[in-house]
């Protein structure tokens, strides 16, 4: 971009620099003691944050995060691979499958929420059809996959909106490899594994990378899922950062902000090993191409 792009787009830029610095260091701020709002000031200190590590709660909030993260995005990666490759083959000849794929990124995740609590709750239309199967005796007898800590309900509702997302920012790369390379490794005698392992995977690594941290760092912060889904004690990082926040003790508000800047800690360390793959897969990328 030009100097006079620049200079046109500076105004928005410093706008948006100064809200998020602004909110950052006030974040910061609070979580080490400074809060003169709520009548306390004890900065600098790590009081607050030492109050987080010593309640063995914290520590299985943050292991629930990371699973609900973690298993969703893993399952989306896998989902949205398999449908990418789908509509590569069959997508020419379909072109209404391109409608339909999107159609959940169009949607709220609360919307996505709802049709979850109406197809798989114990009352649900799942539960429903299967006791007029005959297939169980009630229908609260069906699964409970919702309201509970293995989270099926809250990845379902994560996996309507990312496995879509994930197949069309893998499809948009496989389409723009070229077709002539695979030809040429296949004249040299590439078998149809090795063609995928050096021609295919080096293209798509970079789009999969991207996909994968834009999903993880979403499931990480995500907050109306596991706070509607959510089987209760112990919370994911977001509720328990929004409880603390709600409590009539003003330090207990601290500490939330405490949970929050370590989750954006945690996000950081994870945006800089994203960076590194990042990097390495475009190494890969040119000495396949």
């Amino acid at each position: 971009m030009s100097r006079q792009h620049w200079l046109s787009l500076s105004p928005v830029l410093l706008v948006m620099l100064l809200m998020t610095l602004g909110t950052l260091l006030f974040a910061v701020g609070q979580s080490l003691g400074y809060a003169p709002q709520y009548g306390i000031n004890h900065f600098p200190t790590l009081r607050y944050y030492e109050l987080l590590v010593a309640q063995p709660s914290v520590a299985m909030s943050l292991g629930l995060t990371l699973y609900y993260a973690v298993v969703a995005t893993f399952l989306a990666l896998v989902m949205g691979f398999l449908l990418a490759m789908a509509l590569l083959r069959v997508g020419r000849h379909h072109q209404w499958l391109h409608y339909v794929y999107k159609f959940p990124l169009m949607v709220p995740y609360l919307v996505g929420i709802a049709l979850v609590i109406v197809l798989f709750g114990q009352g649900g239309l799942m539960a429903r059809l299967s006791y007029a199967l005959g297939w169980i005796d009630r229908p609260d007898d069906f699964a409970a996959l919702l309201y509970s800590h293995y989270g099926w309900g809250i990845i379902l509702v994560y996996l309507w909106k990312q496995v879509p997302f994930m197949a069309l920012s893998i499809y948009v790369v496989l389409l723009g490899i070229p077709e002539q390379t695979q030809d040429a490794a296949r004249l040299l005698g590439a078998s149809r594994w090795q063609r995928w392992r050096y021609v295919v995977v080096p293209q798509v690594m970079p789009g999969i990378l991207s996909a994968v941290l834009i999903c993880f760092a979403f499931n990480v912060g995500a907050f109306e899922a596991p706070f509607i889904l959510g089987g209760g004690f112990p919370d994911t990082l977001p509720v328990l950062a929004w409880r603390l926040f709600t409590d009539p003790d003003y330090g207990q508000r601290l500490s939330g902000m405490a949970v929050l800047v370590t989750m954006g800690a945690m996000l950081l360390v994870t945006v800089w090993v994203a960076s590194l793959l990042s990097r390495r897969a475009n190494r890969w990328q040119r000495i396949s191409a």
